[in-house]
């Protein structure tokens, strides 16, 4: 009971008076500020991840060889495959994603993406952690879906797929 005091008096909810007792001192609870910095890291890397990833699908669906098509797919069922370990689901989505960069066939977009790697690793480790739940079933199809479009040489379809997909990653 007293923990759960000092944290409501440090978010400002509680005001405690020695002698006198605790009072109400907000109805509106303060989110705690490492979790909203949290949260605006996350969205500062999902939106560089927008920068780099949604060109890559447009460009990987005009360029992509058969061999690179076949690495993202196998790229991608590994991803599915990968759904009870968060850093395991993770290394397995970042995978996905770089045989995606790499089927651009931009050295700059690679060199971005890897250069950014171990940040979003973390963000999204961190994003997934926060919500609670990962690899659903509806996560795993949008990302089937890009493959599609990347597949079928649809490149205004797998950029388009792409963007929807990462800002639905964002933090309200």
């Amino acid at each position: 009971m007293r923990e759960a005091i000092r944290r409501l008096a440090g978010q400002g909810v509680l005001a405690t008076r020695q002698g006198a007792g605790v009072f109400v001192a907000a109805l509106d609870v303060v989110e705690d500020w490492s979790a909203a910095l949290r949260k605006a890291d996350i969205n500062s890397v999902i939106e560089a991840r927008i920068a780099i990833e949604v060109e890559a699908a447009a460009l990987a669906a005009e360029r992509r060889s058969a061999a690179e098509l076949r690495a993202m797919k196998r790229a991608g069922d590994e991803r599915d495959a990968q759904r009870t370990d968060i850093e395991a689901h993770v290394d397995a989505d970042i995978a996905f994603h770089r045989a995606i960069v790499t089927a651009a066939h931009n050295p700059i977009l690679v060199d971005l993406f890897d250069s950014f790697t171990p940040r979003s690793r973390q963000a999204m480790i961190d994003l997934l952690r926060l919500r609670g739940e990962f690899g659903s079933d509806a996560d795993q199809h949008a990302h089937t879906s890009i493959l599609d479009a990347i597949a079928d040489r649809d490149g205004q379809t797998a950029s388009a797929l792409a963007r929807e997909h990462l800002l639905t990653l964002k933090m309200g």
